[in-house]
């Protein structure tokens, strides 16, 4: 079939579908918190966030359309098979049954079971059903786009677009003249830009791009060409529903300043925000909320997870990964929630800059044309500073080490921009450049040989 035979309910269903994916509790919370936080400085920080929570997972989906690769595995082996075969298992662990996946449970519970029942029976309990239900949704992939952009989705949305009509609708004070604090004082940008790692939404574009590209296959779309334009244009609709959805959660919290403290968690803002324009029913509306969110993302990482390891580990059937990574979600997340952040910081901060780097590679590749020894260099000198980054994130037991100390004080002096986080830009950059002047030299002897 080619694709402009494709109906636009099924660009919207695809739409939809990569959009649920995508936009779990953490989604919700960090917008809001970032609005708290930002105050008067909300645009630079809302624009910095949504290049690293919209425009680059959009981008990293579109890199595994347009790569005419088999996920992320395929892509990443650009650089060498065993670091495609490394890089793909720690993105989708992390991403997968040690981070987020137990965070949507986590964070669902706390956001939403909390303000009823609160103790550690009740998040047992709530986690061994939220992941039983996860479990038999991820045991028939074929649906995913049906339960996903057809029934989950649609029905969060309704319940979500809801709550910020009437935030809106009565607001309650202005944005002008709030203070801002933390690093959104003098360096919105950059910290909302690190604020949208939180989300993990470039790793999981990564990720669920395969899910997106076959459910574009099974429209009946096989070139490679028009299922990048399928993807393309799918994804649109998927950017401009986020983009909005995260301007408008900053400006609640923003605007929510007015009347609360600033919370220590966007989820305390929102029950917040949800009690005071709709009382005790509040609560209730965020709870379902929530728990919608938590749950299709659930089903979103399960699936590509699963889907992932069994083309890795081909002895293995796909349900047993399922059977593996819902249980391993389970437990993990019944270590709560703080530990899962703090965990997960130092990860992504090691994790991001080598995604953002693959996603443009593989941009420039297919536009221009580079040789794979662009991706070993570039890939090799970011790794330096991607190792920086998570030294300076670690818990204070590993970055207090005064050897870790040394090396983090080197970096900080060595590495431009490693104060707000970007200390890897610059050796990306140098990795790429030296990779082009050295094809360019090594090109121009082998003329001179054959000359000779």
């Amino acid at each position: 079939m080619d694709s402009k035979k494709i109906s636009l309910a099924s660009y919207i269903a695809v739409g939809s579908m990569l959009f649920g994916l995508y936009f779990g509790a953490g989604n919700l919370i960090f917008p809001v918190h970032l609005g708290q936080e930002a105050g008067s400085n909300i645009i630079p920080a809302i624009i910095g966030f949504l290049i690293t929570g919209v425009g680059l997972p959009f981008f990293g989906v579109l890199a595994i359309g347009i790569s005419n690769s088999n996920g992320l595995r395929d892509l990443s082996s650009k650089v060498s098979p065993k670091y495609g075969m490394f890089f793909t298992i720690l993105l989708y662990l992390t991403i997968g049954p040690f981070f987020a996946l137990p965070r949507t449970a986590t964070v669902s519970f706390e956001i939403g079971i909390v303000p009823f029942v609160d103790s550690k029976l009740a998040l047992i309990i709530f986690s061994l059903i939220f992941f039983a239900l996860t479990w038999a949704f991820s045991m028939n992939p074929s649906k995913i786009m049906v339960w996903i952009g057809k029934i989950l989705n649609p029905l969060f949305l309704t319940f979500l677009i809801f709550m910020i009509i009437i935030a809106f609708s009565s607001p309650m004070g202005e944005i002008k003249g709030m203070a801002p604090s933390g690093g959104y004082v003098d360096k919105a940008f950059f910290t909302g830009f690190l604020e949208g790692y939180n989300t993990m939404d470039v790793l999981a574009a990564l990720a669920f791009g395969i899910i997106v590209v076959n459910s574009i296959k099974n429209l009946g779309v096989d070139e490679p060409i028009e299922i990048g334009k399928a993807t393309f244009k799918s994804g649109l609709l998927s950017v401009a529903g986020m983009g909005i959805i995260y301007t408008s959660l900053a400006l609640m919290g923003a605007m929510s300043v007015n009347k609360f403290e600033l919370s220590k968690n966007g989820g305390i803002a929102l029950t917040q925000i949800a009690n005071y324009y709709f009382g005790s029913l509040g609560s209730v509306l965020l709870a379902i909320i929530v728990v919608l969110a938590c749950l299709k993302t659930a089903i979103g990482l399960v699936t590509a997870c699963s889907e992932t390891f069994n083309e890795m580990f081909p002895k293995i059937p796909y349900k047993v990964f399922v059977n593996l990574f819902s249980l391993a979600g389970f437990i993990v997340a019944n270590f709560g929630l703080d530990s899962i952040i703090k965990l997960s910081t130092p990860v992504l901060m090691f994790l991001y800059p080598l995604s953002i780097t693959l996603i443009i590679l593989a941009f420039v590749e297919k536009f221009f044309g580079i040789s794979r020894n662009v991706f070993i260099m570039t890939t090799s000198f970011t790794i330096v500073g991607s190792i920086f980054q998570c030294l300076k994130a670690m818990p204070d037991i590993i970055s207090k080490n005064k050897y870790v100390l040394n090396i983090i004080d080197f970096g900080d002096r060595l590495l431009p921009f490693s104060d707000i986080g970007m200390g890897w830009v610059v050796p990306a950059l140098i990795g790429f450049i030296l990779s082009l002047i050295f094809i360019k030299l090594f090109n121009k002897r082998n003329i001179e040989m054959h000359l000779n």
